[in-house]
């Protein structure tokens, strides 16, 4: 009954006028350049994808955005906001979600629990509201739920609120995690390879709930190795080799581009190749 009273909601999403700069972004490990003073902007509303071969420095790329590692050098901003320094907790209550290669979920819990612990992030009430069982606590989480039944209605999985991750797919685990980023209310979601582990046609699933979020005016930022999803989906795309940007335009412009071309393959870059 609780799922039926949800049905045709999605989340709201609050439009911004700022969005993403990246200048000069640069990670050293040690004697290794990871991610070598790259510039990007991340236009609001639209779907920036960033591809390159294996350790390109994509995914560190991400983990820079997010506060999971710091940079040497250069700098973040949102919205106007220069988040370069900001922890990972503070860098999600702006508005940054993410997800990972590989799902990080509360396999025992339900899915539905896994939403309403994304959520709790955006609540203010405390040890004191949890013991008092004051009325903040309560509306808030019935608030938690309200919304954690919107992300999953909008993901399409309402009729598994009430089932264990251990039990559902992969491909509905990678939903259960489109749904966990969309319940901390983002503006920008940073998707890294959504589509990896799953078959085309569930990839195909996957492009269109992509393009979804866009549409319902979310910003998407993602890596991903699936060519033909790629650019099919990005409005523009950044190349990445050794940590260095050596590319960025429309798909189009991307494919035809020599430079990239050489980086994939020493001599073409096959969309079909790269498909799965």
């Amino acid at each position: 009954m609780e799922a039926e009273k949800h049905r045709g909601k999605h989340p709201r999403v609050e439009v911004e006028d700022m969005f993403l700069r990246v200048e000069k972004l640069t990670k050293r490990f040690g004697g290794l350049v990871a991610v070598n003073k790259v510039d990007l902007t991340v236009e609001q509303g639209k779907i920036t994808a960033i591809i390159g071969p294996n350790g390109a420095g994509k995914s560190t790329f991400f983990n820079l955005i997010s506060g999971f590692y710091p940079p040497s050098s250069g700098r973040i901003f949102f919205k106007g906001q220069d988040i370069t320094r900001m922890r990972p907790d503070q860098v999600a209550r702006l508005g940054i979600a993410r997800t990972f290669q590989t799902t990080h979920l509360f396999e025992q819990a339900t899915v539905l629990d896994n939403i309403i612990v994304g959520y709790r992030l955006r609540t203010r009430s405390g040890l004191w509201d949890a013991i008092f069982r004051t009325p903040r606590l309560k509306r808030e989480e019935r608030e938690s739920r309200e919304k954690a039944y919107e992300a999953l209605e909008f993901v399409g999985l309402v009729d598994m609120a009430h089932r264990r991750v251990a039990d559902i797919s992969q491909e509905a685990k990678k939903r259960v995690a489109f749904a966990l980023a969309l319940a901390t209310q983002p503006s920008l979601v940073l998707l890294d390879e959504p589509a990896g582990g799953i078959n085309p046609e569930e990839t195909e699933g996957l492009a269109a709930l992509i393009r979804k979020m866009a549409d319902n005016g979310l910003t998407i930022c993602l890596v991903e190795h699936k060519m033909r999803m790629i650019m099919n989906l990005a409005d523009k795309i950044m190349v990445l080799n050794h940590g260095t940007k050596i590319a960025e335009g429309t798909p189009e412009e991307i494919q035809k581009n020599p430079v990239v071309i050489e980086a994939y393959l020493g001599g073409g870059l096959d969309v079909d190749r790269h498909a799965t």
